[in-house]
Formats: structure tokens, C-alpha cells, sequence
């Protein structure tokens, strides 16, 4: 499974599309869809996706389920603008090395070993795919 599909299954539900696609799909990056499988935060997430025309896959309120989830944590977390408390919020290891390889998957070309330029080009990237795989992420989340 890829680090994108983990970070994908964990805010979509089990059964949207881009999950599906992802789980018949190679995980070969996150430019498509990739590998994910379902996850009950994922099912207990507070906003249920919004159903579009029959053609088009049902919209997933991104800002919403991570509000959601940030509501029931433990700690507060900046997960708006901070990659690493995007990956606590959802249950994933945020090292440097976890956030290495979500760079390389996602092929961020800069220098890795500048963990803020990299971070910050991160938290950009993850918001980008989510909306290119069927989520609705308001303009402040993507900047």
C-alpha cells in the first residue's frame, strides 16, 4: 500500500471510488489513485460524502472529515498548514523518514534534507491529490 493511499483511505470512505480504484490498481504513486484499503476512521468520519450526478463519483468534504476527526483528538493539531499534524491526525507516522518517502511517491524534486521546504511543498501536494481524487478542499488549505 502506498503512503498516499493509507493518507487517502483514512479520510475517504471504504467504499468511494478512489479507494476502489486505488485497491485494483499497482501502488505506483499518487498521481492516480493509489492503494488503499478501508479503515474505520474513515467510516466513523462525521461528513458523509456528498452525492453528485450518477457519472461523477460522490464529493468527499476533506475539510470537514479532518475537522471532524480534530474535534475527537486528544490534542489540538495544525493540520491546516502543518503536514506532520496532518499525519498524527490521522494516525500516521509523521518522521522525518515516513515524510521522505511520501516525498519521493508524490516526486518532490527539491532537496529532502530541507525538512521545511519540503514539508510545506507536502501539505500542498496532499491537499492537491485529495481534491484530484474526488475531494472538496477549500482554496485556503491548497496555498
Amino acid at each position: 500500500m502506498s503512503f498516499f493511499g493509507t493518507i487517502l483511505s483514512k479520510i475517504f470512505p471504504s467504499d468511494h471510488p478512489a479507494n476502489q480504484q486505488a485497491q485494483a490498481a499497482p501502488a505506483a504513486g499518487a498521481r492516480a489513485p493509489a492503494a488503499a484499503t478501508p479503515t474505520s476512521g474513515a467510516a466513523s468520519a462525521p461528513a458523509a460524502p456528498t452525492q453528485t450526478p450518477a457519472s461523477a463519483p460522490p464529493v468527499v468534504d476533506v475539510e470537514a472529515v479532518l475537522s471532524g476527526l480534530a474535534a475527537n483528538h486528544g490534542e489540538p493539531l495544525n493540520w491546516q498548514t502543518s503536514i506532520v499534524d496532518l499525519l498524527k491526525l490521522v494516525g500516521l507516522d509523521s518522521s522525518l523518514d515516513s515524510r521522505k518517502e511520501l516525498a519521493r511517491e508524490l516526486h518532490y524534486s527539491g532537496d529532502t534534507n530541507d525538512s521545511a521546504q519540503m514539508n510545506v511543498w507536502l501539505h500542498r501536494e496532499v491537499m492537491k491529490q485529495l481534491e484530484a481524487n474526488g475531494g472538496k478542499v477549500p482554496a485556503n488549505l491548497k496555498n
